[in-house]
């Protein structure tokens, strides 16, 4: 897969620095034969009767909590998720975002409440001392301790402090006991309930899996971590259904996207699953069930782009971000969207 200009070589647009004051307000580029700049409001128009589209119902957690150091640094613990082989997965900031790099095994980060967290342990494939291993040691379980003292993970280009339900789509459905998102699947922030009507009246489907997302901070070269997932039967009968009727299948977000694709078999079905998903999408994985994507602006960093072009392919995904730039369209969870809609004979090549 050979890109026909470097995303590299693209100027990131301005960053979002507040939530907007209307969800479905913000600005949808459709891209697709042609370029078309739209509002997200106008999504059902930029879809077909008959297409399948598929959100994310992952909660998000008030994930950061305020820490100290041994020697009195303050320091902000983000609760990336749970753990494959047990225990947390956190990440260190300093007060002002910046990734903490001198951590190491054995060091005690005080946290409200009392509570105490040792660094275990690195991450393997992680950056060098970005992500560590440790525990929570709190009574009712960590999603109870977060809503009690934890805020939302914010980073340096949002101006201000803004409540959780900011950070929520309106998919976003708790369960009980199980911890959700670290940050938001902020494709699916614009949506609103004007949107959804209107998706329905047009005759566009909707299916739901769950993908609980960690710490959306990779460093460039850096593959996805593990991720919980789930897609219900429902939703792999309802694909399937779509694709043999010749209808698209569209993924809300990059994490419906890879919950989806690790659902889907060599021959492009979709079983119900659920479990952890390492899955990358590229030019050795395209995708095979998803044929469209709602997305938002964020850094052009290796893995997000692959899996980008894994669907759409990187004619068009170079063209859009080409065209954000020249707008240009706002960046980051609070920012604009995409629409990539490829051509039929990129989404239903063999594969």
């Amino acid at each position: 897969m050979t890109r026909a200009q470097p995303l590299t070589r693209f100027t990131a647009g301005p960053s979002a620095t507040r939530p907007p004051a209307v969800r479905d307000g913000v600005r949808l580029m459709v891209a697709g034969r042609g370029i078309r700049h739209r509002r997200f409001r106008d999504l059902p128009a930029a879809l077909e009767p008959g297409d399948l589209l598929v959100v994310n119902t992952s909660d998000t957690e008030p994930a950061a909590l305020p820490g100290r150091r041994a020697d009195g640094r303050p320091v902000l613990l983000h609760v990336s998720g749970p753990d494959r082989g047990g225990g947390l997965v956190v990440e260190l900031r300093t007060p002002d975002g910046h990734r903490v790099t001198d951590a190491v095994a054995g060091e005690a980060v005080a946290l409200p409440a009392g509570v105490v967290a040792v660094l275990r342990a690195e991450v393997p494939g992680a950056a060098p001392g970005r992500l560590w291993r440790t525990a929570l040691p709190v009574e009712g379980g960590v999603a109870r301790y977060l809503a009690a003292v934890g805020r939302p993970i914010r980073y340096s280009y949002v101006h201000g402090r803004w409540p959780i339900a900011e950070y929520r789509t309106v998919f976003a459905t708790p369960v009980p006991g199980e911890l959700g998102s670290a940050e938001m699947p902020s494709a699916g922030r614009p949506f609103t309930p004007a949107v959804l009507d209107a998706l329905r009246a047009r005759g566009v489907g909707t299916a739901e899996v769950v993908l609980h997302t960690g710490v959306s901070s990779p460093e460039a070269d850096e593959v996805p971590q593990p991720e919980r997932y789930r897609v219900p039967a429902a939703t792999a009968d309802a694909v399937n259904a779509a694709r043999a009727a010749g209808r698209r299948v569209v993924a809300v977000g990059t994490t419906v996207t890879r919950a989806l694709e690790t659902a889907a078999g060599p021959e492009r079905t979709v079983s119900a699953a659920r479990g952890w998903t390492d899955l990358v999408l590229g030019p050795d994985r395209p995708s095979r069930v998803v044929d469209g994507l709602v997305t938002g602006w964020h850094e052009p960093e290796a893995s997000h782009l692959l899996l980008l072009e894994a669907v759409a392919g990187p004619e068009l995904v170079g063209r859009a971000y080409a065209a954000s730039a020249e707008r240009p369209y706002r960046w980051h969870e609070f920012g604009d969207s995409c629409l990539l809609l490829p051509p039929r004979s990129v989404t239903r090549r063999a594969r």
